[in-house]
């Protein structure tokens, strides 16, 4: 087993508690920055960072009654606050607090998936080494065609995972934004400095220029990019539901002691969690189609991206965090049968060798249209007749006349089509987990 890596919950981010936290950080914050400039008296700002808190279920309340959850907050804040709370949310508008606010908890959410990333390349990259010389089918189309390592095909899934953090890493920059411009982003009411203030307190870039709200071609990027990973894990999902396919089974999900596989038939051992990746991975997508639709809002704003970000947000950072866990869990624990890899290769009669003989009799001389019928013919016998590839070439008049009986062997030796994997092993070397 790999080591333990520490988990952050990412439901905690999305709670209401977690949710109003953030939005308390981002008034007080604004109020730190109006007192610095003389608007707020210091006893005022003194009483405010001591009092300053909110109840969930007495802001939820009031929102029965206001129908607006912002105002709900900053009441039940005052509540706590008292008199000095007249300076908080000054020449604010509500999307200041609310985007600003959500900015922040996408960081975590961002940070919480790159460690679950990072944790499965790591997985990824020990099993690789492992199996860097496990020779099996390399499959187009679902059919034979060159031999493969497993090594191999599990270092291609490092690369794409490595790509899924570039993409993330980019796609948290583009979201860790916040604003403070006030009523449609003009800072009528609160000077630009403020924000730049704010949001460097805050660890945030502040919005080049906003309306009412920061604009969602952000929160599509990052939607986006979860979508592809989520669909790099239903990649590597949808090759392990095939190879532990009982005609194949060169690889199976690990199965537990006192796990079952059906309620009527004792004997299965399903794909289970492979199917589920699969299966989570188009909500993901689905959810991302949303946040492309966000990005057009009428003028300045409304609010039609709010109830689907409600949504979407909390429950694709949430899902893509169980699915990366769960599938380091799979991956980790990976039956391999080696010994069922090479029956398979040698199952199709030896013609997944056909391009090395195809080549050999190109540098005798034939020209490429005749060495191909002349493979192509015998290859298609064997597969009519079942039976050996080789053979069938060593009876053909133009191979003997061109190749002699070892020249003929060293074609369907495996370490031909492996000797150069080496090199794809080397660059996984200095890929950093």
């Amino acid at each position: 087993m790999i080591p333990k890596y520490s988990r952050s919950e990412m439901s905690a981010v999305w709670t209401d508690e977690h949710r109003m936290a953030t939005w308390l950080k981002v008034e007080i914050a604004v109020c730190e920055a109006w007192a610095e400039r003389g608007l707020i008296p210091s006893g005022a700002l003194k009483q405010m960072k001591e009092k300053a808190a909110f109840n969930v279920a007495r802001v939820l309340e009031i929102e029965k009654e206001t129908r607006h959850d912002v105002i709900a907050f900053l009441t039940d804040v005052g509540e706590h606050v008292g008199e000095a709370s007249r300076y908080i949310h000054y020449g604010m508008t509500s999307s200041d607090m609310l985007d600003t606010g959500l900015a922040l908890q996408l960081k975590e959410a961002c940070d919480i998936l790159l460690l679950d990333l990072r944790h499965l390349l790591g997985v990824l990259k020990k099993r690789a080494f492992e199996h860097k010389d496990t020779v099996m089918t390399g499959r187009s189309h679902g059919i034979h065609a060159e031999p493969v390592t497993f090594g191999l095909k599990l270092v291609v899934w490092c690369f794409e995972v490595a790509r899924g953090i570039g993409r993330l890493e980019r796609a948290r920059e583009e979201v860790a934004v916040g604003q403070i411009s006030g009523a449609v982003g003009t800072y009528a009411m609160i000077p630009p400095d403020i924000e730049e203030e704010v949001c460097h307190k805050l660890g945030l870039a502040a919005a080049p220029a906003s309306t009412q709200v920061i604009q969602r071609d952000r929160h599509a990027a990052l939607m986006t990019a979860l979508a592809v990973i989520a669909g790099s894990v239903e990649k590597m999902a949808t090759e392990v539901r095939h190879l532990q396919r009982t005609e194949v089974l060169e690889a199976e999900e690990p199965f537990r002691p006192g796990q079952k596989g059906s309620s009527a038939m004792p004997h299965k051992r399903n794909p289970i969690i492979s199917e589920r990746m699969c299966g989570q991975a188009r909500i993901i997508r689905a959810n991302a189609l949303a946040a492309l639709e966000n990005n057009a809002l009428w003028h300045e704003r409304d609010i039609s991206h709010s109830s689907a970000e409600r949504v979407i947000l909390p429950d694709s950072t949430i899902l893509l965090d169980y699915m990366l866990y769960k599938w380091a869990e799979v991956m980790d624990g990976l039956v391999v049968y080696p010994e069922r890899m090479l029956a398979n290769l040698q199952a199709s009669y030896g013609l997944v060798f056909s391009q090395s003989v195809l080549l050999k009799l190109i540098d005798k001389g034939l020209s490429r249209e005749e060495a191909y019928r002349v493979v192509q013919t015998s290859a298609m016998q064997a597969w009519e007749r079942q039976t050996s590839f080789k053979e069938l070439l060593l009876k053909d008049e133009t191979v003997r006349s061109s190749l002699t009986g070892a020249e003929l062997e060293s074609c369907f030796d495996p370490s031909r089509y492996l000797e150069n994997i080496h090199v794809v092993f080397e660059r996984l070397e200095g890929l950093e987990a």
